[in-house]
């Protein structure tokens, strides 16, 4: 007679043998044969009944206990830097296990919310129960879901709010989490996702109502996962920050530093002043000062600032908030160059020659006193010669000073031939409420290039500096458009009767002679667009490729460290190079330099994302009551799918889906960028002007939908296409005739 263990004996077993706990594993130690193998899987059922064991397809483990692999979720980084995961299923009773994760260098970076695949390792410490080595990344990274509420019968529906999604989740009624109809919801991923039926979920946040006017930047904000809301420990930690004295900095408060900012800035980081050169050596030459908020006195290495500072990456503005990379406190306070009052920098002085050449320069850290804080529009108006009762005063000493420098410097930037892109910055303008307006397209002023082109003669000062003292930094890196892309924007250039000569090192000033021969003429948007469109994205890297856009060797973001964590790096890099004290760069930094160029990389990236995301539904919002007007513009893209137009009168992209297009079927060729018309060979492609009426505009997502009516004045047919997609006609009773003649066949055979 076989001997059935006990359950004691099993769980013993399941836990000294976690990798054979199927239940022929168990039978085979145990000697069980037979029929004995009924009372077997009735003890396994009263153990999983009693919640002692755990059963994950065909194998058992004790439910106290992780399996050696398992799906984790990464939860974050503590104080130290470490990152901690948790498991997705844990059945136990006790509180749930944290677990240490271990990481090579060949792994990729993991953040909050990833998902992977890890390989465990019990390792009982004060903090956490586990180590885990990861074996792969979960591609299927569920991550959570921004959408509108529909409640129905049974819970109800998530409705996508990105552009283009027609995917939508069920909740159950169970899972609702109180939301009313019509809410935006933040809902996860309930369970696997099935091959059949829709995906389920559960709601876990209620935003309130979409149509509201501001939250159209909150539901960027939560869509994008960008943090908006600083920890307590970040909060309090800026509060208890004090105004830097004087101490061994160099004392500039004599020094009249102006700000040049928009009129509506709330922080003030960075400042200027010119002065004419005295070395009879350099006639007509000047000495400019650029002085930028010492943010790295305030947010020092390690602490509860600087990580969530790094976290954020950077600011992000929308037309109704901003999200701060630094609590107000700082960005708003103690790091802003307020008018009047001392505040802690890092200058520089940079001697230039009359044709605008940099002749030497000079770090300091120091302590300032800004004289004024001035808007770009003032500053405009005072050199064009009519200056209020505020500027007339600084226009000797200061103004006029200030413009000599920058006529100078536009004679080094004409020479060394930057990347000269028309392209206007769009406006939205909102009322109190936050309901937009208007849309209006920027003013560019010489006071905004002047201020421009101080700031990159500071952050090419930077960038050498750390050069020359061998000390690691961040560069800010624009490599060369790809030859696919070039060959495109020839392409492009031909059919408009411009020329891109081949067989030659790609140079910014070629790109500027196709700019400015396409000036003026009809396809001068068209030149622009596509110009942009072929360069690639820049990027923040430990080694220097240079920046081909600005036409420089080497770039190091300096000048705005209250909202780039790129520049608070740089700071600490001047500031460890120099010796000015024991908050420069740590050997954390160093060690850590090419993780953090790709984390603020990505967060760049991330805002640049929301903000047109936020930028797109303010615009359809704008748009939503004139559904059926008429609109002018401009093809911007072709698709497989659908044309792009974007508006004239507000900048906006809109869609004209391919099924709406004529009454033909349209072949799209990749290359060339146009769709063909089958039956009359209509070319639609790029820069083409075209009336558009406007079909839809959805707030929520940000889409706008519109029918072609003329291109190149040209009216285009309306209605369904002839025939498109319809399966060819066969004679009646084809395929009753065809079967017949089959089953004679068969029956023959089979005589």
């Amino acid at each position: 007679m076989t001997n059935i263990p006990s359950k004691s004996e099993i769980l013993a077993w399941i836990s000294e043998n976690p990798t054979k706990t199927a239940k022929r594993d168990i039978a085979k130690a145990f000697g069980i044969k037979g029929a004995a193998r009924i009372d077997l899987k009735r003890l396994l059922r009263e153990l999983q009944d009693e919640g002692k064991l755990a059963k994950r397809r065909s194998s058992y483990r004790d439910a106290e206990e992780l399996p050696p692999v398992a799906v984790l979720e990464v939860v974050g980084a503590d104080a130290d830097g470490d990152l901690f995961a948790r498991p997705l299923e844990w059945k136990g009773s006790g509180a749930e296990p944290r677990i240490l994760m271990m990481l090579r260098s060949s792994d990729p970076a993991l953040g909050h919310g990833d998902r992977i695949l890890g390989r465990l390792t019990v390792d009982k410490t004060e903090d956490h129960s586990h180590t885990a080595r990861m074996i792969r990344r979960i591609g299927t990274n569920p991550q959570r879901i921004l959408g509108v509420f529909r409640a129905g019968s049974e819970g109800g529906r998530v409705l996508p709010i990105d552009k283009g999604s027609d995917k939508q989740w069920t909740v159950a009624v169970g899972a609702t989490g109180g939301a009313k109809d019509g809410e935006l919801v933040e809902a996860e991923q309930a369970g696997p996702t099935g091959r059949m039926g829709l995906p389920k979920a559960r709601i876990v946040a209620r935003l309130g109502d979409p149509t509201e006017p501001r939250a159209v930047s909150l539901i960027a904000i939560h869509q994008h996962g960008i943090p908006d809301h600083f920890p307590d420990e970040v909060v309090a930690e800026a509060d208890t920050a004090k105004p830097a004295e004087l101490g061994k900095r160099s004392d500039l408060r004599d020094m009249p530093l102006i700000t040049i900012d928009p009129w509506d800035a709330r922080d003030h980081d960075d400042a200027c002043y010119v002065e004419a050169d005295t070395d009879p050596k350099n006639k007509d030459g000047f000495i400019i000062w650029v002085a930028i908020a010492d943010v790295a006195n305030y947010v020092t290495n390690g602490s509860a600032l600087d990580r969530e500072a790094r976290k954020r990456g950077n600011s992000t503005y929308f037309p109704d908030r901003v999200v701060p990379m630094l609590p107000d406190r700082l960005s708003g306070d103690l790091c802003s160059l307020h008018e009047g009052v001392e505040r802690a920098c890092l200058a520089v002085s940079m001697r230039i020659d009359a044709n605008g050449n940099k002749i030497d320069h000079q770090f300091h850290r120091g302590l300032m006193k800004s004289v004024a804080s001035l808007n770009y529009e003032e500053v405009q108006a005072a050199d064009d010669g009519n200056p209020n009762d505020k500027v007339s005063t600084l226009m000797d000493e200061i103004i006029q000073p200030l413009y000599g420098a920058f006529a100078a410097l536009m004679k080094a930037r004409a020479a060394r031939q930057p990347l000269e892109l028309d392209l206007p910055e769009r406006q939205i303008v909102l009322d109190d409420n936050g309901k937009v307006t208007s849309v209006k397209y920027k003013e560019r002023l010489d006071a905004h290039r002047l201020g421009e082109e101080f700031m990159v003669l500071a952050n090419v000062a930077a960038a050498e500096t750390l050069i020359a003292k061998k000390s690691p930094l961040l560069f800010r890196v624009h490599e060369e458009p790809s030859p696919e892309k070039l060959e495109a924007l020839r392409e492009v250039a031909q059919a408009s009767g411009l020329v891109l000569a081949k067989g030659q090192v790609l140079k910014t000033a070629h790109l500027n002679k196709l700019l400015t021969c396409a000036a003026g003429t009809e396809n001068d948007e068209l030149i622009n667009m596509a110009t942009l469109r072929s360069m690639t994205q820049a990027y923040y890297n430990p080694e220097n490729f240079g920046h081909f856009g600005l036409a420089l060797r080497a770039y190091a973001h300096f000048t705005s460290p209250i909202r780039r964590y790129a520049d608070l790096i740089v700071h600490r890099a001047l500031i460890a190079a120099h010796g000015w004290g024991n908050d420069g760069l740590s050997p954390w930094d160093i060690e850590h330099l090419a993780d953090t160029a790709k984390q603020i990389s990505d967060t760049e990236r991330r805002s640049m994302t929301a903000e047109r995301d936020t930028t797109d539904r303010y615009l359809a919002a704008f748009l939503a009551d004139r559904v059926g007007a008429e609109l002018t513009g401009r093809i911007s893209g072709i698709a497989k799918f659908g044309v792009f137009v974007k508006l004239d009168e507000t900048g906006a992209d809109a869609m004209i889906p391919i099924r709406t297009l004529g009454r033909e079927y349209f072949d799209y060729d990749p290359e060339t960028q146009t769709l063909m018309g089958a039956d009359t060979g209509l070319v639609i492609g790029l820069g083409q002007r075209a009336t558009v009426k406007l079909a839809e505009a959805a707030p929520v997502t940000g889409g706008l939908i519109v029918e072609l009516l003329t291109l190149e004045d040209r009216i285009m047919p309306r209605g369904p296409s002839k025939g498109r997609g319809k399966p060819p006609r066969r004679k009646a009773g084809s395929a009753r005739k065809k079967a017949a003649k089959t089953a004679r066949k068969v029956k023959r055979r089979r005589k």
